[in-house]
């Protein structure tokens, strides 16, 4: 929000300001394989996404055609900048309430059937309930501090949605490979 008053187009002009998930998905960026995993999608108060309706932005990252469509998870997580520390009051009743909400959530998800392969000439047996991970995902750092702090109380595990897509698309260690290319003169590469 605050990048938008800066007025980048005077000094570059043609240039727009994007969030990376909006910016990924333009570029054809998704999830290419079944992960596993169901997802449901927590909006941060303050979204960056701008350009495109957030919903449709994580759909097509997780790729709603082979992981199944990520549905929006309502209400707020609680930490909104300074709302957990200025009024631990407040926020705690917002927190009971997103909690309520992420289990609420992560239940519905876990009832819908898992799709059996059978062969065409035996009887499909009857679908079970999924027993696989459940993970909220988010676009913003203080949104994801305050949806990590569930994990224990719904078995609910938050991250990125960008931090969901590398960890697929780039393996496990992507982190730890990007800052140790990014110390090994890779960041002097990149603004030299």
């Amino acid at each position: 929000d605050q990048l938008q008053s800066y007025e980048f187009e005077k000094v570059f002009p043609g240039c727009r300001i994007i969030d990376i998930h909006e910016f990924l998905m333009e570029k054809g960026v998704r999830l290419e394989g079944v992960t596993g995993t169901r997802y449901m999608y927590h909006e941060p108060c303050h979204t960056p996404m701008k350009t495109y309706a957030s919903s449709k932005a994580v759909n097509t990252l997780m790729n709603e055609e082979l992981n199944g469509r990520v549905d929006k998870n309502d209400r707020c997580c609680g930490e909104s900048g300074t709302l957990a520390v200025s009024r631990p009051d407040i926020s705690t009743q917002v927190r009971f309430r997103k909690e309520e909400e992420m289990r609420r959530g992560a239940d519905a998800l876990r009832a819908l059937p898992v799709k059996a392969a059978s062969a065409a000439s035996v009887p499909a047996p009857a679908p079970a309930a999924f027993d696989g991970p459940v993970k909220i995902l988010t676009s913003c750092p203080s949104c994801l501090q305050g949806l990590s702090r569930y994990e224990g109380d719904t078995g609910v595990q938050a991250d990125y949605i960008v931090g969901e897509m590398a960890r697929h698309l780039l393996g496990e260690g992507w982190m730890a490979d990007y800052v140790r290319r990014a110390n090994d003169g890779g960041i002097e590469r990149g603004l030299g």
